[in-house]
């Protein structure tokens, strides 16, 4: 693959610009690409930019991903101009280690610092015809459903339909997955894939090998759900066949994480948290907080071993897997946290939301609440805005009443995804709202 071309931002393969003739110019056809550049002038030209055009740069193609990659002239210009180097020992030390690392590095500074401290601007758009109570966020994609009888797949740029994939009508969908070629959904007490091309498969039923489904997560190729018996099971997804069942508690399976560590965590209704292997079958640990009434959401964040849930009565709790210990448990809500998460690689900042309909940020470490957020009033109507309507988020203070605060402006939170300085929200609602923070 090569670089874009300069005339139209395609490639240059096969792409010719005609040159008048005659003078120093000449009759011949030239080639205009960005591969024409020096080397060194690109490098130049991309130690200007900033973490994320860089990024994004050095996925165009192979070409630029090389020179961003392996360049150490634009590795010494880009950190010069971050000032990175206190000193000139710290050069060969720093250059150790890819370009790529630190901007990632940075990357997540600027999507910390903008959760804590950013202006909010919250996009809504109709994204069903009745309300739904799920979404999911990865790739610059969102996925939302359960409520109506269709997942939509939506751009998290232009908020554009990309895609609809309709549920059969003697099920319900109960909980998906999704990737970059398909979504794994838990519908009655089954399991179906659909391709993002729109083909759809459902897994045999086997009377009495799966109970009732309440959740479920996936990581290639295994779908693992959590049952109203208590167990987990884990489905293989190209032999399709159930592959292991995992006692995990006494009472219902309410969440689900799952880690890259073979690692399966999983809440309960009875307020418990059990780590299991999810090849071994063994179980690693049991956690319980202190107040013990229902998890309804639980995350896991490898960059730092830290476990986090949100229980039914407002407590949110975390747990240091080294220790296998309480690092810290608060009261964040006067009621039910429905979702958590974080973006990955971020060990900074964890989203939280709920029955009240406050978005906060809570610091990892200490539970400590950084910021909360609310909608405020609308900035531009959908109907001038391609169906679109945005909104100012509005800071909340330390002391702020929430009661005394318009439930339209907070409808309870069912369920969020965090990306780069960005959360999408459902609240069994038609709308979807994506909160930017800048």
């Amino acid at each position: 693959m090569t670089g874009p071309s300069l005339a139209d931002g395609r490639s240059p393969a096969g792409k010719k610009r005609r040159s008048g003739g005659g003078g120093g110019g000449g009759g011949g056809e030239r080639t205009a690409s960005i591969n024409s550049l020096d080397h060194d002038i690109l490098c130049m030209v991309f130690s200007l930019l900033g973490p994320f055009d860089l990024a994004y740069c050095s996925s165009v193609c192979k070409f630029w991903n090389n020179i961003v990659s392996k360049s150490k002239l634009l590795q010494d210009l880009y950190y010069r101009r971050r000032g990175s180097y206190a000193h000139s020992s710290d050069m060969p030390a720093l250059s150790q280690k890819p370009l790529r690392y630190y901007m990632r590095e940075w990357a997540i500074q600027h999507h910390q610092s903008s959760l804590r401290e950013g202006d909010v601007q919250v996009d809504q758009w109709k994204g069903h015809s009745i309300g739904v109570n799920q979404c999911r966020m990865k790739m610059g994609l969102i996925l939302t459903g359960v409520g109506d009888k269709v997942m939509r797949l939506w751009s998290a740029e232009s908020f554009k339909c990309l895609g609809e994939y309709a549920i059969p009508h003697a099920v319900s969908l109960i909980d998906y997955e999704f990737d970059e070629s398909k979504i794994v959904g838990l519908i009655g007490t089954r399991i179906g894939i659909w391709r993002r091309g729109g083909q759809r498969s459902i897994f045999p039923s086997r009377e009495g090998t799966f109970p009732k489904g309440l959740c479920l997560r996936y990581l290639d190729p295994e779908a693992v759900v959590g049952c109203e018996d208590g167990t987990v099971r884990v489905f293989d997804m190209y032999s399709r066949k159930c592959s292991r069942i995992i006692r995990m508690h006494s009472a219902p399976v309410t969440c689900l994480s799952l880690s890259s560590e073979q690692l399966i965590f999983s809440g309960s209704s009875f307020g418990s948290i059990t780590i299991s292997g999810l090849s071994s079958d063994e179980r690693v640990a049991t956690l319980r907080p202190h107040d013990r009434i229902g998890i309804k959401t639980l995350c896991f964040n490898p960059g730092s071993n830290l476990v986090f849930a949100g229980c039914a009565s407002g407590y949110a709790s975390c747990w240091d897997l080294r220790k296998m210990g309480v690092l810290w448990e608060r009261r964040v809500s006067p009621n039910v946290l429905y979702s958590l998460g974080h973006m990955q690689y971020d060990t900074s900042t964890l989203v939280v939301g709920g029955i009240d309909g406050v978005l906060r940020v809570l610091d990892q470490s200490t539970g400590e609440l950084v910021s909360s957020y609310i909608m405020d009033q609308p900035v531009s109507s959908a109907s001038s805005s391609g169906g679109i309507e945005k909104r100012k988020g509005r800071r909340l203070s330390e002391d702020a009443q929430i009661d005394s605060i318009p439930r339209a402006a907070r409808p309870q939170i069912t369920c969020l995804a965090v990306g780069m300085k960005k959360v999408v929200t459902a609240h069994n609602e038609k709308q979807i709202r994506l909160w930017k923070f800048h």
